[in-house]
């Protein structure tokens, strides 16, 4: 049967039944396909349906020397039956598509009493929610290539010893509709941009470099030629600095850790402890530690996938669950954690919108959407003032983290000395080492500067974008590696 002919045959008693929901699939096939994938058991089965158009360019060397994009669409199911879950998609976004992957996930289940369907509800939207005042699909392209001409140009002007700039430009509109057995049926429409900068410079046998970034669930308006400059001149700064660097000292001391990008140590070091599947299996040092003090009782902390205009942000997580802002520490005391279905069900608690996954060929998990220790009142100079001797990081690079011990190693982009409560030289080579909670604890000053950062977050083979950020803050002792 095609997908007309399910067209002209609406289904009793489902709303919506006859006009097609997205892609050319109406609801009658839809709550068909839920049907089919329970028809051996299971508890609770799921249609993911996505459709996503791209654009990146790319340029280096004074030439744009990469445009690539286009458009991919397909279908997902999942079936959960207890603890197990079964999974399979389609690049075919059909009828005939979809019913493949019921049939799939159903066989691969085994044979029991079909489960049970609720019929689908009209469908939840919340457009607007993240406003797109200017659809970067209909900006022209010379455009968007003036944008990466005019970054380049400013990093270069920004100093003689600038060797290299990439500057790169993505845009994605992406187009989701989730259906469960339970009768949820959810829509969103996400558009998100970004801007990225990497420069290299270089002075004698010194080589460093500097990134910078700035992106948004948002439109084309968050761009533009003097915004480009900003980004561009922001990441050639950070290179042409270390370049006069020294090595950075070994020890203990004072650390400073710059609002923005120092909210990467949270993220890594604490958010991914919080997510719900390693909880789960015991991989946590988080796990058992609900309403147990874990961080000093100045710091609060967050996830926010309802920020407006986060790049992180969406209106609905990819379960179709409402996104929110979820408080996971509270004067120190943890207060949460960050769930998806499946894993919440487990815990006995309440999904938070934070199931997510990479595209309609990947199963949700539990990730963090924006991630932040929220502010405090001091300002960023009263916190160096109150540091006689001690560490300033002004961004940190990759790192390592032990998530079931807490334990990490973060390499440090930009960092500076700090003497006599100013900030003095630049230092290079510089590690920071820890871990998440005694880090937490130690935290005594907290400015109220917030800024969030975009990134790409990888688990599990999937890459996500998500904020990280935090306000200045300072941790009153931490171990140092350097090589000086």
């Amino acid at each position: 049967m095609s997908v007309q002919d399910r067209r002209e045959r609406p289904a009793a008693g489902v709303p919506g039944a006859g006009a097609a929901w997205q892609g050319g699939i109406d609801a009658g096939v839809l709550q068909g396909a839920l049907g089919r994938a329970l028809a051996r058991g299971g508890d609770f089965a799921e249609v993911y349906v996505e459709e996503r158009d791209t654009l990146g360019m790319r340029r280096e060397d004074r030439q744009v020397d990469q445009v690539s994009g286009g458009r991919e669409s397909g279908v997902g199911v999942r079936l959960c039956d207890g603890e197990r879950t079964y999974y399979a998609h389609s690049d075919e976004l059909s009828e005939a598509g979809l019913i493949r992957a019921a049939d799939t996930v159903a066989a691969a289940c085994g044979q029991g009493p079909p489960g049970t369907v609720i019929d689908l509800g009209g469908v939840r939207s919340e457009p607007g929610r993240h406003p797109v005042a200017v659809p970067p699909e209909g900006v022209a392209i010379e455009r968007k290539r003036a944008l990466l001409g005019a970054g380049d140009e400013a990093a270069r002007a920004a100093g003689d010893h600038v060797a290299q700039v990439t500057v790169g430009y993505g845009e994605s509109r992406q187009r989701i509709l989730v259906v469960n057995s339970e009768g949820d049926a959810v829509r969103d429409d996400r558009t998100r941009v970004r801007l990225m900068v990497n420069v290299v410079a270089h002075r004698d046998n010194v080589i460093q470099t500097g990134y910078e970034s700035l992106g948004g669930s948002i439109g084309f308006e968050l761009l533009d030629e003097s915004a480009a400059e900003r980004v561009a001149r922001a990441a050639a700064e950070k290179a042409l600095a270390m370049l006069a660097a020294s090595p950075a000292p070994a020890g203990s001391m004072p650390v400073v850790l710059a609002n923005g990008f120092g909210g990467v140590l949270f993220h890594e070091a604490c958010g991914h402890g919080l997510e719900a599947d390693a909880i789960v299996k015991g991989a946590s040092i988080y796990a058992g530690k609900l309403g147990e003090m874990v961080a000093a009782p100045i710091v609060d902390a967050y996830d926010d996938g309802s920020l407006t205009n986060g790049w992180g942000s969406a209106s609905f997580d990819d379960e179709g669950v409402p996104t929110g802002r979820t408080k996971v520490i509270d004067g120190g005391r943890l207060c949460s954690y960050l769930y998806d279905r499946r894993h919440a069900a487990r815990l006995g608690a309440s999904p938070s919108g934070n199931g997510r996954r990479q595209s309609f060929r990947h199963v949700p998990i539990p990730r963090m959407t924006t991630t932040y220790i929220d502010s405090g009142e001091a300002t960023p100079d009263e916190i160096i003032a109150a540091t006689s001797h001690g560490f300033y990081a002004r961004s940190l690079a990759g790192g390592q983290v032990e998530p079931a011990s807490g334990a990490f190693v973060f390499g440090v982009a930009e960092g500076y000395l700090i003497e006599g409560g100013r900030i003095t030289r630049p230092l290079r080579g510089a590690t920071l080492i820890g871990s998440g909670i005694d880090i937490l604890n130690r935290i005594d000053m907290i400015a109220a500067d917030m800024d969030i950062k975009s990134g790409m977050c990888g688990k599990d083979g999937q890459a996500v974008p998500v904020g990280t950020g935090q306000p200045t803050l300072r941790i009153a002792e931490m171990t140092i590696g350097g090589t000086a």
